[in-house]
């Protein structure tokens, strides 16, 4: 797949120019989106999401198109998951519900910006040491393992698990803040000095989260595809309406008590299609296995797409379960 440089130019314009337009609205009326305004906005990113993969599926060919939804739903499913800990980092800085949505909307542009130099690097990288496959592939492991771990003590507190650990420690000491919010402000001038507010460090808490996510996301991204585009793109569409699913689902989190288990399966899929794609990238899975161990996009797409339903259906019955014998 080629992608001319006047299509990732057009790309990056069309969504600095709509993050623009967003950071201006909001910084000037922040408020708490109606459930019809979050509905709406996270009806059409994803419809855009699957008209853009239509596209590429004709333009480019199914495998594209393939490769396309399969990023976006497993960038979709990580996203949900990161939401959990943005809930606990909106609660932890006390961030007023109304400036909840421009915290995010910058914790998203700061997402974006992490995840393209990631994508950049790890397109380099990749083609320039296809072994660098194994080491991907054995660290989404340990992530699938975590995964199950987190399912595990899911009631237990972890002070470093909000993304707020020594780095944030030694943030709030370094930085002079008003320890208050100012609406959207980052900064004022106190005293002849300049001091950061409050929204100045939940937004560095938000940046400095989605940079350990994107360590687990990008890497599962390029066992899915290796079209930089493809995943860049995807997790634009993927992030776009993260802010609106905040508030829509927010308090329906709790009842998603499979999720972890659902991405450890994905994750631990991702990370045996990427060993065995560098396996088969330098001829050990015929040496060893007398047959090919890549996987095609179509069982790819499949694995994620069952996992997700899978996951969201024992979820809710759990749930519905807990709920009843609640009530007994």
């Amino acid at each position: 797949m080629h992608v001319h440089a006047y299509v990732w130019i057009i790309t990056i314009l069309v969504m600095g120019a709509l993050l623009f337009f967003e950071v201006l609205v909001l910084g000037r009326k922040p408020h708490v989106p109606s459930t019809k305004e979050c509905v709406a906005f996270v009806g059409v990113f994803v419809v855009l999401a699957v008209l853009f993969g239509l596209g590429v599926w004709i333009l480019q060919g199914r495998a594209a198109g393939g490769q396309f939804y399969a990023v976006w739903l497993t960038e979709y499913s990580l996203s949900i998951d990161n939401l959990f800990i943005f809930l606990i980092l909106m609660e932890k800085f006390n961030v007023p519900r109304k400036l909840q949505q421009f915290a995010l909307l910058v914790g998203i542009i700061v997402a974006l910006v992490f995840r393209g130099v990631f994508i950049t690097l790890g397109q380099a990288i990749l083609e320039a040491w296809a072994w660098v496959f194994f080491i991907f592939g054995a660290f989404l492991l340990y992530s699938a393992i975590d995964q199950v771990r987190e399912y595990r003590h899911h009631d237990d507190e972890d002070e470093d698990s909000s993304g707020e650990g020594r780095f944030m420690t030694w943030f709030k000491r370094t930085v002079p803040t008003t320890g208050d919010y100012r609406g959207t402000k980052f900064f004022v001038r106190e005293n002849g000095k300049i001091i950061a507010t409050s929204m100045f460090m939940v937004c560095v808490a938000l940046g400095a989260t989605d940079l350990l996510f994107a360590l687990d996301s990008i890497p599962a991204s390029y066992g899915l595809t290796s079209e930089g585009y493809l995943i860049f793109t995807a997790n634009v569409f993927a992030l776009m309406g993260l802010r609106q699913l905040y508030f829509l689902i927010g308090s329906l989190l709790e009842r998603l008590v499979y999720l972890s288990l659902g991405l450890a399966v994905t994750l631990g899929f991702i990370a045996f299609k990427l060993i065995g794609h560098a396996m088969h990238h330098y001829g050990l899975d015929q040496a060893w296995f007398g047959s090919s161990t890549e996987v095609s996009i179509g069982v790819s797409l499949g694995v994620i797409v069952a996992t997700l339903l899978a996951t969201t259906i024992a979820s809710l019955i759990k749930s519905r379960k807990d709920d009843a014998k609640a009530e007994v």
